[in-house]
């Protein structure tokens, strides 16, 4: 058959709700043909301040960025909603309004099963596949091969769907919230690692004393490098600790949900919480440098 004469192969299309960290690292990782189409809407492309870096990185990897959720999801036989915790509900509801009959629906937040619940009764309901997604670890350097656990009564149509992608998925059960119940308590001990490097070592550092503590934890545990891993616990608050914290809240909910004292997970939110109000990046990887950025950028508070 002459090439010229061939039937073009039908568009596919791939939707995002939320651009953010993580979308931008699965869209950088994929080896799509030409038959598939990439399209996103993050709320931030309403926002004068943030906008232009949003399409900038759209449109460097080859994603359309839209007006909105409706215009995003026309047509797309996939959609993956990575949005902040609190936002993982609104997402759902808009989107059910507008997407494709039999459309899988991969809900990647770090929500409680109760809210991953909630959202799978909105997506089917509207005739949508939903899809119970957990991310177990950061997006970088892994980007699309970062490991996911998927759970509910779709999951062997999602992890068909993400193996043709490249991506790394493991079954986590046949109920949704399964996955996110997994990552919902793996988080304390994350994310309550971060805040209690933020408690300890500010005050080390603001009493002289960090040195000598960081000695002394690695004297006791010398499998950790603990100046290294102070460091990234730090960077992690101080770039993503409003996400982190609304995922916290996720966390408090589940505890509470299942019975159990959520103290913890309450003040690490707000650890989370007050480290990303300082507004730093994460500059250089230097323990000492991150700290004294902190305690000064605390001290102008």
């Amino acid at each position: 058959m002459n090439p010229e004469h061939s039937t073009p192969r039908a568009k596919r299309k791939i939707a995002f709700i939320g651009f953010g960290e993580a979308a931008r690292a699965f869209a950088s990782g994929w080896a799509l043909g030409p038959e598939w189409t990439l399209a996103a809407f993050d709320i931030k492309l309403a926002m004068p301040q943030a906008a232009d870096a949003v399409r900038e990185a759209a449109q460097a990897l080859k994603v359309v960025p839209v007006d909105s959720t409706e215009q995003a999801l026309q047509g797309a036989e996939a959609v993956f909603s990575l949005v902040t915790a609190d936002c993982a509900a609104d997402a759902a509801r808009q989107s059910a309004a507008v997407m494709a009959k039999g459309a899988l629906y991969f809900d990647c937040n770090s929500c409680s099963p109760v809210t991953k619940a909630g959202n799978a009764s909105v997506i089917e309901a509207a005739g949508g596949r939903y899809v119970d997604v957990a991310v177990m670890a950061p997006v970088h350097p892994l980007r699309h091969r970062t490991p996911l656990l998927v759970a509910g009564p779709h999951a062997e149509a999602a992890l068909a769907f993400f193996s043709a992608l490249g991506m790394q998925a493991r079954p986590a059960g046949r109920k949704v919230g399964e996955a996110s119940a997994i990552k919902m308590m793996r988080s304390v001990i994350i994310k309550g690692m971060e805040a209690l490097t933020a408690e300890c070592l500010l005050a080390a550092r603001r009493a002289g004393v960090e040195d000598a503590v960081v000695a002394s934890l690695q004297a006791s545990d010398p499998g950790v490098d603990w100046r290294k891993r102070f460091s990234y616990n730090l960077e992690r608050m101080m770039v993503h600790g409003a996400r982190r914290a609304a995922e916290m809240r996720e966390v408090a909910k589940t505890l509470s949900d299942y019975g159990i004292s959520n103290r913890l997970a309450v003040a690490v939110a707000e650890w989370q919480d007050d480290i990303a109000a300082l507004n730093l990046k994460g500059g250089d990887d230097d323990l000492t440098e991150r700290l004294d950025r902190i305690l000064h950028q605390t001290a102008q508070s």
